[in-house]
C-alpha cells in the first residue's frame, strides 16, 4: 500500500495493459536480436575471408552508422508516430538481415555487401533506439512508469542474454548463414509486435510544419542542457561507461585467461544478469522521493566488481561483487527512466535520449580502446582500482549538484473515479 492508502502498482500491473505488452514484447525481441547479430555476422565473415581486419571494418561499419545517426533518430522520433517508427525500423532490420543470411547461404556473400546491410542495420537501430524509450509513458497510466520500466529492463536484459546465447548455438549447430536468417526472423517478429501498438499519436505536441532536422536538434540540445541534473547524470556515465566497458569488457576477460578461467567468468556475468533480474524486481516495489539522488549515488557500485577484479580472485567474493553491481545498476536506470519520462516534454523526449545515449554510445569504445594499453603500462589490478576511484569520483561530482540531489518523483495520480465524483 502507498502512503495515501492505495494499492502500490506491481510487476504485473503494466503487464495487464495491451500497448505496454506489445512494446516490451518488441524492445526483449529487438535486443534479442541485437545480441545475436554480431554473433552471427561475425562467424560469417570468418568463414567467408578469415580475415580479423575484414571483421573489424563490418561488425564497426554498423556502429559508426549508429553513432552517427543516433540524434536525427531523436528527431524522427519526436516527428513521426513512434510506434510506426519503430515497426518500420524492426522490419527494415528483418529485411537487411534476410539479404545477407540470402547471400552467404546461396553463396554471392562478399564483404562490400555485408559492410552496406551493416550500414543499414546501424541506421535503423539509431531510429528505434530513442523512440522505444521515450514511448514507455504513453502506454501505461502515470502511476504505473515505474514499474513499467523495471519490467522493460528486465525484457531487455532476459533478450540480451536469450539473443546472445541463441547465436553460438545456432551458430555452431547449423552454421551463420542460418543463423543470420534466424536473426532476420526475430526481427520480423519485434515489428509485429510494435504493429499492435494503439497510442493515440508519436508523441504529444510534434514540431508543426515542414522538417527542419538541424533546428529541431538545437532545440533538442537546448532541452538536454537547460536540465542540470540531466547533463550532470549523463557526464556521471560518460565517465562510469567507459571505465567499466574497459574493465569488464576487456580486462575481466584477461584475468580470467590468467587466472580462474573462460567458464568461471561466464559464471560471473551471470551472477551481474541474475543481479540485474532482481534489481528490477526491487526497483518496481520501490517509489523514492527523491529517486534520481539515489540512483545517481549507486552508481558508485560500479566500482564494486572493479576493485573485487582488482584485488582478488576469489570466485565467490567476484559473484558478489557482480551480483550487488547488477541490483544497483537497475536501480539507476529506472531512476533514469522515470525521471526523463516525468519532467522532459513528451514532444522533446526522444531526442533527450538520443543525446543521452550518445554519450553512452562513443564512451564505451573509448574506454575498451584505453583499457589495454594502460594496464600494459600500469598493471591490469593498478589499473582496475584506479578506474574504482574515478567511478566514485565521477559519482561524488553529480551528488554535489543540488539538480541532482533536490529532484523529485511525481505524486502518482489519484484512482480514476466515475463520471461526477470527486476524490475527498
Amino acid at each position: 500500500m502507498s502512503a495515501d492508502g492505495t494499492r502500490a502498482p506491481t510487476l504485473l500491473d503494466p503487464l495487464r495493459q495491451r500497448n505496454f505488452r506489445c512494446l516490451a514484447g518488441g524492445r526483449m525481441a529487438t535486443y534479442f536480436a541485437n545480441a545475436m547479430a554480431p554473433i552471427v555476422l561475425s562467424f560469417a565473415v570468418l568463414d567467408l575471408t578469415g580475415s580479423l581486419i575484414d571483421l573489424g571494418i563490418v561488425v564497426g561499419a554498423r556502429s559508426v552508422a549508429n553513432v552517427a545517426l543516433l540524434l536525427f533518430g531523436g528527431v524522427i522520433a519526436d516527428r513521426l508516430p513512434r510506434r510506426l517508427v519503430l515497426q518500420g525500423s524492426s522490419v527494415a532490420a528483418g529485411l537487411a538481415q534476410a539479404v545477407i543470411a540470402a547471400s552467404v547461404l546461396f553463396g554471392f556473400a562478399s564483404i562490400p555487401v555485408l559492410v552496406v546491410i551493416s550500414v543499414v542495420n546501424g541506421m535503423v537501430s539509431a531510429v528505434s533506439l530513442p523512440a522505444a524509450a521515450a514511448l514507455v509513458p504513453q502506454t501505461v497510466p502515470h502511476e504505473m512508469i515505474r514499474p513499467a520500466n523495471a519490467v522493460v529492463r528486465m525484457a531487455v536484459n532476459a533478450g540480451m542474454v536469450l539473443g546472445a546465447s541463441t547465436g553460438g548455438i545456432v551458430v555452431g549447430l547449423a552454421g551463420p548463414g542460418w543463423g543470420i536468417a534466424c536473426n532476420a526472423v526475430v526481427f520480423l517478429l519485434a515489428g509485429l509486435s510494435f504493429a499492435g501498438l494503439r497510442t493515440t499519436a508519436g508523441a504529444s505536441a510534434a514540431p508543426a510544419g515542414p522538417a527542419r532536422p538541424l533546428a529541431e536538434l538545437r532545440d533538442g540540445w537546448k532541452e538536454f542542457t537547460s536540465r542540470t541534473w540531466v547533463w550532470v547524470v549523463v557526464l556521471q556515465f560518460l565517465v562510469i561507461n567507459a571505465v567499466v566497458a574497459g574493465g569488464l569488457q576487456v580486462l575481466g576477460p584477461t584475468i580470467a585467461d590468467q587466472s580462474f578461467g573462460r567458464t568461471t567468468w561466464g559464471l560471473l556475468l551471470a551472477a551481474q544478469t541474475a543481479g540485474a533480474f532482481a534489481g528490477g524486481f526491487l526497483a518496481a516495489r520501490t517509489r523514492p522521493r527523491h529517486a534520481l539522488r539515489i540512483g545517481a549515488a549507486v552508481g558508485a557500485f560500479e566500482a564494486v566488481p572493479l576493485l573485487a577484479l582488482g584485488t582478488t580472485s576469489h570466485v565467490a567474493l567476484l559473484a558478489a561483487a557482480m551480483f550487488i553491481n547488477g541490483v544497483a545498476l537497475e536501480q539507476l536506470a529506472v531512476a533514469w527512466d522515470v525521471s526523463l519520462q516525468e519532467n522532459i516534454p513528451q514532444e522533446r523526449l526522444a531526442r533527450v535520449y538520443s543525446y543521452d545515449a550518445l554519450g553512452s554510445f562513443v564512451a564505451i569504445p573509448l574506454g575498451e580502446v584505453a583499457a589495454g594499453p594502460i594496464a600494459l603500462h600500469a598493471g591490469i589490478d593498478t589499473t582496475l582500482v584506479a578506474g574504482a576511484v574515478l567511478v566514485v569520483a565521477a559519482t561524488g561530482f553529480a551528488l554535489c549538484s543540488s539538480s541532482v540531489r533536490r529532484l523529485t518523483v511525481k505524486p502518482a495520480a489519484p484512482p480514476h473515479l466515475p463520471a461526477g465524483e470527486v476524490a475527498a
